[in-house]
């Protein structure tokens, strides 16, 4: 895991490339603390840096920038290629000699024997490739499948700038910083910035599977990035090939493909663990690491003094039941709380999804015992875990039935009570079941019930259930939400079934924008790589050959990755209700934070950013306060905004 920048300045703008090469990886030096190296072809003047975390030969021989054998081609490689063994015992029977072990000398070597695109469909892993061709004087782009690395781009004083982060732009002469309003209206809708957007104007994300090309003809605008992969062709695949065995063989099956996506993600020359949290996926992560290792695996979790959001005594029962040797913190609120102000450095783009603060504190943790950990994300996009797919059953068969006109009339009705009113309501009822999933009643959740219910289409309701605010561009100065992937930039994916519809708007929006954001970005800020198996291509694409049946079957989400588990650890130790990594946001708000908040949400503060309307911003942190709304998620991206923004510099504000 490393970080990676560079430029190319067709023109002669920057008088110093070298000094400004490696002030970019400065500013990325936590990616990689272990070396600092530059590259520079001055006829092409075109620059790469990068910064090591050395994990796959140690030596010299596997640093970068790195040139192939031939010359030909120069490359910073942020990520790891796991089945990398397997390619080079082929490239060696073709004749091919590498002087060192490491992955990117594969990489490399692949490339000049079967060329970039056919060489990325052999690759197995997580990656961000920057690669000069000095025969094509061309650049390419790329980004693994799923987007587990990150890569941006962009334009500035004359200059094609990139990056594993946008923090690496600050200082390149010509950047100014400007935010892009429309990314902002973005990023208050989903509490993240999406792919291709970037928060800065004239700057985008590489999208996950996507390979952008860069000529020396292209010194204007930004070339249109291409996929390699694309989550669309795997579900329809699945559609067209379904897995057909019985439920017994699709366990045996999603077990062989896992075990081996464990196993090739524990090759590393440095010490090696994995974050266990007592659920489903990460204790399925644990169970086939520690079932092929003979040694005790290192374990890490983070305990809560509050026993609502504690997890730790179930991770420490699996790790016992494992045999894993068990590291667990316990953190006071405070100490969470610590963590807030990091957070703004942390993620080069704003970003506010509360789960950040203990994902950091974990990496912490296990960055004292090892160097790699692999994580458990990923299962419940892929085998139907979140709450929302059953309720999005619901919305999409009994919801949808029923005509337009008269589900706005009950929304209407719904509306037209207050939320107050509503709590006092249901505070007699049972929660809502369904699935075998409970939701708790709220007002608010009626309310957003109701703006569900009003939508036309099911890509609506969907697009709405999972909106933050619901109107960004009432709270921009001079924003328009551009279109985003679920609102009509792509067509639908090629299933009519509700909840594969949302695994896929989920596996192409939330995974990579918010979850794989969040854990790279708390992971590289303690020099901590993280691996994430259950996102192997091949765990993805047999996941979409797999009927529905068998992910969500006897009211039970997770299906066959549970049986899977089931192997290894007793029923009864994993069977409870889920949780997220969540921190008690109201409670912090309206307590401790509250001062820290009520500075970021003064109008003053807000119009002197000249980017935010105070109006809809303090009604909603009144009504928050005063306990008649909960409206901690909608607040909690503007205060990460605010606090984000304040950590830009004046000058660096508005465009």
């Amino acid at each position: 895991m490393c970080g990676l920048a560079g430029f190319w300045d067709p023109k002669g703008a920057v008088g110093d490339p070298q000094a400004c090469l490696t002030e970019m990886t400065a500013a990325v030096a936590h990616r990689g603390p272990d070396d600092q190296r530059n590259y520079f072809d001055g006829e092409a003047r075109l620059g790469l840096a990068f910064r090591r975390l050395a994990i796959i030969d140690l030596s010299q021989d596997g640093s970068q920038p790195m040139t192939s054998a031939t010359g030909r081609y120069v490359m910073v490689f942020n990520g790891e290629i796991y089945n990398f063994q397997e390619l080079r015992s082929e490239l060696e029977s073709l004749g091919g000699t590498f002087r060192g072990h490491s992955d990117s000398e594969v990489i490399l070597a692949a490339v000049e024997a079967w060329g970039l695109r056919d060489s990325l469909t052999r690759f197995n892993g997580m990656f961000a490739i920057a690669l000069w061709d000095r025969q094509e004087r061309q650049l390419h782009l790329v980004r693994d499948r799923v987007g587990i690395k990150p890569l941006y781009y962009g334009r500035a004083g004359g200059c094609f700038l990139f990056g594993s982060d946008p923090a690496s732009f600050g200082s390149f002469p010509g950047f100014t910083g400007e935010i892009d309003r429309g990314a902002l209206c973005l990023y208050l809708r989903h509490n993240y910035v999406p792919a291709p957007h970037c928060i800065y104007q004239g700057f985008r994300k590489l999208r996950p599977g996507h390979h952008l090309v860069l000529g020396a003809d292209d010194t204007t605008d930004l070339p249109e990035s291409r996929p390699w992969w694309a989550a669309r062709d795997a579900v329809h695949e699945g559609r067209e090939h379904p897995f057909e065995g019985s439920p017994t063989d699709a366990v045996d099956q999603l077990e062989e493909i896992l075990t081996d996506a464990v196993k090739s993600r524990m090759v590393a020359d440095v010490p090696l663990g994995a974050f266990l949290s007592g659920g489903v996926d990460s204790s399925t992560v644990v169970a086939l690491m520690q079932a092929g290792h003979a040694a005790a695996v290192r374990t890490f979790s983070i305990g809560f003094e509050d026993a609502e959001f504690n997890e730790a005594r179930y991770a420490a029962e699996v790790a016992r039941h494992l045999g894993t040797d068990h590291t667990e913190l316990y953190v006071t609120a405070k100490e969470c709380r610590d963590v807030i102000p990091l957070l703004p450095s942390m993620f080069s783009e704003p970003f506010a999804d509360s789960s950040q603060i203990p994902t950091y504190l974990v990496s912490k943790l296990a960055r004292t015992g090892v160097t790699v950990s692999l994580s458990g994300d990923g299962g419940d996009e892929l085998f139907a875990g979140y709450h929302n797919y059953a309720f999005g059953e619901v919305l999409a068969g009994r919801v949808a039935g029923v005509p337009l006109w008269a589900r706005q009339a009950g929304a209407a009705v719904v509306k037209g009570v207050p939320v107050g009113a509503w709590d006092q309501l249901v505070r007699l009822a049972r929660p809502f079941d369904s699935g075998g999933r409970r939701f708790a009643v709220s007002g608010d959740r009626l309310h957003k019930l109701a703006d569900v219910m009003r939508r036309r289409e099911f890509r609506d309701m969907y697009h709405s259930l999972v909106s933050a605010w619901r109107r960004p561009g009432d709270l921009v100065v001079g924003g328009v939400e551009p279109l985003s992937l679920l609102q009509g930039r792509e067509p639908d994916p090629p299933t009519d079934d509700p909840i594969a519809r949302m695994m896929y708007w989920d596996l192409m929006t939330y995974l990579p924008d918010d979850i794989l954001t969040k854990v790279d970005r708390a992971s590289m800020a303690v020099s901590l790589e993280a691996r994430v198996p259950l996102l192997d291509h091949r765990v993805v694409e047999f996941a979409w050959r797999l009927p529905l049946a068998y992910k969500i079957r006897d009211r039970q989400t997770k299906w066959a990755l549970r049986r899977v588990l089931d192997k290894y650890v007793p029923r009864e130790m994993i069977d409870r209700p889920k949780r997220g990594f969540a921190v008690p946001l109201s409670e912090w708000l309206r307590g401790p934070l509250r001062e820290w908040a009520e500075d970021l949400l003064a109008t003053e503060r807000l119009e002197q950013g000249g980017l935010l309307h105070p109006g809809p911003i303090r009604r909603s942190w009144e009504e928050f306060l005063s306990g008649r709304r909960q409206w901690q998620t909608h607040l909690w991206g503007v205060l990460m905004f605010q606090a984000w923004l304040a950590e830009q510099g004046p000058g660096r504000r508005n465009p």
